[in-house]
């Protein structure tokens, strides 16, 4: 059985652990980054730096250097992570395992975690996590989208709908509704 399925993932060039090479990159860089940030926001890297930190801000986080008193920027990082969790967890056309329902309630937990942890970093740190955040739901949204599936030649496989968007939302409004009728 092992060499037939060695054999299926050299013939398909699609062995399991290159689902997991962007994460050997991805998620050294984001910590580093938020190290960066963070050492930029407490003076580690001169006072000059820290400086502009505090001034460097937009609209409501005029100083990164302190973190979010509103604490617009540690909910909103919160609700786009629960909603990349929500839009994985939609996907399933199968009935999900036990390893799979632990591991989307694993990252809903890490996503409300994020609230309170984001709300005592500096602003400059929850701003990034934001950010990152909105690039991965727009990934999310981009790669669902037919016109630019066909843009890209990516294959059509039997799971992609016409109507991914609309599917996303039924999926969504159908999870919702029956657990509020539950209780």
């Amino acid at each position: 059985m092992r060499r037939i399925v060695a054999g299926l993932y050299v013939r398909d060039n699609c062995h399991p652990l290159k689902a997991t090479l962007l994460l050997w990159v991805q998620v050294p860089m984001w910590v580093c980054v938020s190290l960066a940030l963070r050492n930029c926001s407490v003076g580690a890297l001169g006072s000059e730096v820290q400086e502009q930190f505090s001034s460097g801000g937009a609209l409501w986080f005029t100083d990164l250097t302190a973190p979010d008193s509103t604490w617009i920027l540690p909910v909103s990082l919160g609700l786009v992570n629960l909603l990349v969790v929500e839009i994985f967890a939609s996907q399933a056309k199968t009935p999900v395992s036990r390893i799979q329902r632990l591991g989307t309630n694993f990252f809903r937990a890490v996503s409300v975690v994020m609230i309170p942890l984001a709300a005592t970093v500096p602003s400059s740190m929850a701003l990034y996590w934001l950010a990152s955040s909105v690039v991965g739901l727009c990934h999310n949204l981009v790669l669902r989208s037919p016109a630019f599936r066909r843009l890209c030649r990516i294959p059509r496989s039997p799971s992609h709908s016409d109507t991914p968007y609309r599917d996303l939302l039924a999926a969504l409004a159908a999870r919702y509704s029956l657990g509020k009728q539950r209780l």
